[in-house]
């Protein structure tokens, strides 16, 4: 088994469903007592909002590059970025480090075609639905990507940095989102990416009149799938 190098805190919330998955997958492959192998990094969220509100990229490029230069030197076989926004520097990160980062856009372009799909919804903070870091890679493997209009991408990343970065689970915010899924189904989505690693606290399969793909979900599972493949 290779070992995970997970970049986590991003936030907190978020990366408790990452671990949690991360080891139910490794025992439901090995069963007994097995667990996975793990090198996590919790960054302190609060630096790199205050770097986002900002735009201080640069700052968050400088954070994220430590964090996974540690994990490598620490024995890390990969890195998994535990959050959406923040693979926005994922070039940044690479060229300073030698070892695989395992992108989210990728792994969840993966599960969206193997259901045969090819336009979908993508939901995330402002960043993610506004820039093209997630978009344009999802669209490099032939899939279509729709995104709300402004006034709903303000109401989307409120809850977002609002509530969900806080724990906070408030019906109201569910009901506007179930809104925006379904006026995505109304412009033609077939499925819709929870393109936060937050909105899966809030909104469920069954909540949605779309088919969901939650990147927390996909990612954690591609990773481990990673772990097993032979070097």
């Amino acid at each position: 088994m290779k070992i995970i190098g997970l970049i986590g805190g991003m936030s907190w919330e978020s990366t408790i469903t990452y671990y949690e998955i991360l080891n139910k997958e490794v025992a439901k492959r090995l069963g007994g007592f097995h667990s996975s192998k793990i090198l996590m990094y919790n960054v302190d969220f609060a630096e790199l909002e205050e770097n986002m509100s900002v735009g201080n990229w640069e700052g968050n490029a400088k954070i994220l590059t430590d964090a996974a230069g540690r994990l490598e030197k620490a024995g890390a076989d990969f890195i998994v970025i535990a959050t959406n926004t923040m693979h926005k520097l994922v070039p940044d990160i690479e060229k300073n480090i030698h070892i695989p980062i395992l992108h989210i856009a990728d792994a969840t372009a993966d599960a969206i075609k193997e259901k045969g799909m090819v336009k979908v919804g993508l939901l995330g903070t402002r960043f993610t639905m506004t820039q093209d870091f997630i978009a344009e890679r999802l669209q490099e493997a032939g899939l279509e990507v729709l995104v709300p209009g402004k006034e709903d991408i303000a109401i989307v990343d409120n809850v977002i940095f609002d509530e969900l970065c806080h724990g906070r689970i408030i019906d109201t915010s569910r009901r506007e989102y179930q809104r925006i899924i379904s006026d995505m189904k109304e412009a033609g989505a077939q499925g819709v990416i929870l393109g936060c690693t937050e909105i899966g606290m809030l909104i469920k399969p069954e909540d949605s009149i779309l088919p969901v793909f939650d990147t927390t979900i996909i990612h954690a599972q591609k990773a481990v799938e990673k772990a097993f493949e032979q070097a």
